[in-house]
């Protein structure tokens, strides 16, 4: 079932049983990890953990200073071969009826100056206390959300 937002031109569909929108958009807004999916020149998958921010349509993440064995991360090599992206965000309980995911599907971009990526270190920034006094060096990952799929246990 596709729902149109206010919040994002992006399709939101979900499975099973239908999460608001407004619900998804509060759930981007709060969640403070998620996990991203970019896929090689191979075709293989490849996932890591991120932090990220959402904001009208868009997600942002950033390469941040947690120690990296280089860098030039293999994400940003994968989305500059192949931009499409997964994002799953999620949220796991003992009790299975509070059990929830969201996954959007986009198109990445990797960028390393000028008004978006200012934009998007200070918007991190603004939600993750850690950044105030090292902010990312980046580069900086924008998502344009393309689809939002979602499903809730009630």
């Amino acid at each position: 079932m596709g729902v149109s937002t206010s919040h994002t031109s992006s399709r939101i569909q979900s499975r099973r049983c239908l999460i608001d929108p407004e619900e998804i958009t509060r759930r981007l807004t709060e969640a403070r990890s998620a996990i991203l999916g970019t896929v090689d020149r191979a075709g293989r998958p490849h996932l890591v953990p991120i932090v990220f921010v959402y904001r009208n349509g868009r997600l942002y993440t950033a390469v941040d200073r947690k120690p990296k064995s280089t860098s030039r991360l293999k994400r940003l090599r994968n989305i500059e071969a192949n931009p499409g992206v997964s994002v799953l965000l999620d949220r796991y309980d003992d009790d299975w009826t509070r059990l929830w995911w969201i996954r959007i599907d986009g198109s990445a971009r990797v960028i390393d100056s000028g008004p978006a990526f200012r934009e998007g270190i200070a918007l991190l920034t603004r939600k993750y206390q850690t950044y105030v006094a090292q902010p990312p060096p980046g580069p900086v990952i924008e998502v344009r959300i393309e689809t939002i799929r979602a499903w809730s246990a009630t």
